[in-house]
């Protein structure tokens, strides 16, 4: 039984941890944020509950659709609707009860994952801790481990991996990311969202808009809008309060006549990635050890690919 660490308890980091541990395997997942899931984000405010990073997923491959039915069985995950036109495609979107983080919950149940620890570098291993890894946490700590698993966006695993002595390929350092800054509204009265409650790119400014509510997560009318990648880099360094009022009005129309009672912002620096490596992960050939790279610039920028990446970098250490 090897002692592995999983650098991110985003979605590819808790697909890796379940994987591993169902294969006999010690797993600690660290991750710097409240709570495990990444983008499978989810914000109350008042009565109200928002998804504010990623608002549905689509299954299409098998291997997806295993990790999925479990959770469809025990009805965390739900059809939300099969498409946002009038007619839709009639392809399939998911979401979760309680939001997107209460699947990442699920999902993280049973494992041992430890959240708001801020890995600061990894480093090859000493004969004390008789492990490959040494994995240095902000607060002076570090924890050994026997193989890693790194989900971090690709710029943060980088500067893991300076301290650890591995090359990564030019392409992976290269990668860029885009950015998205959402905006959170809490609303006296349902928005003016037609059925099922979601729309895709339907202004120049936003790739995004969600009602929470009739998308069946707020009790409260809630409306998450997503700016697009161009104009959410363009205006990134904003004030909050100037990027609160451009996104109020690009939202005018879908807020309609209700009044908005809340509004917080989020800046998802690292959205999505600009390349896809070709393969599912990345498996370090020269290390101190084994280390497998993952998360969504391999296997793809949805949730699904996260998701596969995840599975694909454990059965790479399972196989080593």
């Amino acid at each position: 039984m090897a002692r592995v660490v999983v650098i991110g308890a985003g979605l590819a980091g808790l697909a890796a941890a379940r994987e591993l541990v169902d294969a006999g395997h010690a797993v600690t997942a660290l991750d710097k944020g409240r709570s495990p899931g990444g983008r499978l984000a989810t914000r109350r405010i008042g009565l109200a509950r928002l998804d504010h990073g990623a608002q549905f997923f689509t299954v299409r491959t098998d291997a997806f659709a295993a990790f999925v039915q479990p959770h469809l069985d025990s009805g965390h995950v739900y059809e939300w609707c099969r498409g946002f036109s009038e007619v839709g495609d009639g392809h399939a979107r998911f979401a979760a009860r309680g939001g997107m983080n209460a699947w990442a919950k699920a999902i993280a149940l049973g494992l041992d994952v430890r959240c708001g620890t801020l890995v600061f570098a990894i480093r090859p291993g000493n004969a004390a801790s008789g492990a490959a890894w040494d994995v240095a946490l902000d607060d002076g700590t570090s924890i050994p481990a026997d193989a890693l698993v790194v989900t971090c966006p690709l710029p943060q695993s980088y500067s893991l991996l300076v301290s650890a002595e591995v090359a990564l390929p030019e392409e992976l350092v290269r990668t860029e990311y885009d950015k998205t800054i959402a905006l959170l509204m809490t609303l006296d009265s349902p928005p003016s969202v037609p059925e099922p409650g979601g729309l895709n790119n339907p202004t120049e400014v936003l790739s995004f808009v969600a009602d929470n509510q009739r998308k069946g997560i707020s009790d409260a009318p809630a409306l998450t809008v997503h700016a697009n990648a161009a104009w959410s880099d363009a205006h990134w360094n904003d004030p909050p309060d100037a990027l609160m009022q451009a996104l109020r009005d690009a939202a005018a129309h879908y807020v309609g006549g209700a009044f908005i009672s809340e509004s917080q912002l989020k800046k998802w620096r690292f959205a999505t990635p600009r390349t896809l490596w070709p393969e599912s992960c990345w498996v370090a050939a020269e290390a101190a050890g084994p280390l497998v790279l993952a998360g969504d610039a391999f296997a793809g920028p949805r949730v699904e690919g996260a998701a596969l990446s995840g599975i694909a970098a454990a059965r790479a250490l399972i196989a080593s």
